[in-house]
């Protein structure tokens, strides 16, 4: 990545000392443990590593990770987990998506995206009414082959690697859900439309696929990621206000149940969560919640997250800080 993307990589740990110029640097502070999450809005331009890395180094953090990989063409929600809240981020990752999206009319190209190579072409353009009438075959459980330029696997190698070097390969089509697309606004040459989306879904794919069916090719142009589980963009701080304004560091941290928002909460006692912290299934005496996903807590302290199964709650992960 060249341009503004490449001042965000972070270069080290060695900061100037600005006190005496021409002295040897100071070194930052040994790393500390930090666990929350950071509902960043990432810009674009900025690899989803890059944006990671500059957090880290902001907040001097031993362990970060995000939750669903952005384009660097694409903007919006990125949320981005420290410390013991890394390992909430599958369950944020499984969580809903919603994107909103323009595709130019036309064209498609090899990556679905404005960064590929055109490889069809067509002079028809669909009308608005055209458009809202294939919107339907879209939504509910859809069978869809990813893009040629995509994380998906093949023989262990991933796909973007493989079409990268001239390699052929098929990507066998999966089913997805697509809980809503709807048409925002429609021009001669683009529209701008919204999904929300399951794992696994890629609007690359929703606008290439909506572009063959109206017999005028199409790929997307922009694209906004607006939620991403329980973190919606409305609340997402931008990465170029962080390092200036310690307030709204202080603020852009968010405790470790964050990521845990949309599962039901089990309170434990004492007891309980000192059996979840050894690893053993907990009894629930009397009223027993709905089986599936939840969370347990101890005076709103994460213990673990896990499932209700059979009377039991049964730990998938076990916290070791505090929230």
């Amino acid at each position: 990545m060249t341009g503004d993307a490449a001042a965000w990589a972070p270069t080290g740990d060695a900061e100037p000392n600005r006190e005496a110029r021409g002295k040897r640097p100071q070194q930052r502070s040994t790393r500390v443990e930090v666990n929350g999450w950071v509902s960043l809005d990432k810009p674009v331009g900025v690899t989803s590593t890059q944006a990671v890395g500059r957090l880290k180094y902001l907040f001097n953090a031993r362990k970060a990770g995000h939750a669903g990989t952005l384009d660097p063409l694409a903007s919006g929600v990125l949320p981005v987990a420290f410390g013991e809240a890394t390992k909430t981020v599958p369950i944020v990752q499984d969580g809903a998506k919603a994107y909103r999206f323009r595709v130019r009319w036309g064209e498609e190209s090899a990556t679905d995206d404005a960064e590929g190579v055109i490889v069809a072409r067509s002079d028809t353009r669909p009308a608005a009414a055209e458009i809202e009438g294939l919107l339907p075959s879209f939504v509910g459980l859809v069978q869809q082959t990813p893009p040629t330029f995509s994380a998906i696997k093949i023989d262990g190698a991933r796909a973007y690697d493989l079409a990268r070097v001239g390699e052929s390969f098929e990507i066998a089509s999966r089913t997805i859900t697509v809980y809503r697309l709807a048409l925002i606004s429609a021009e001669v040459e683009s529209a701008v439309l919204e999904a929300e989306c399951g794992k696994g879904a890629y609007v690359r794919a929703i606008a290439r696929d909506l572009g063959r069916a109206l017999g005028c090719y199409g790929h997307v142009i922009e694209l906004r990621r607006t939620r991403v589980g329980p973190f919606r963009v409305e609340s997402a701080i931008p990465l170029d206000r962080l390092p200036d304004d310690g307030q709204l560091m202080a603020r852009a941290m968010l405790p470790l149940q964050a990521g845990l928002a949309e599962l039901p909460l089990l309170p434990v006692d004492r007891a309980g969560a000192a059996i979840l912290r050894r690893g053993q299934p907990l009894l629930l005496r009397g009223a027993v919640p709905h089986e599936g996903p939840a969370w347990a807590a101890c005076f709103g302290t994460p213990i673990a997250f896990g499932a209700i199964q059979d009377g039991y709650f049964v730990s998938a992960r076990v916290f070791n800080a505090k929230g």
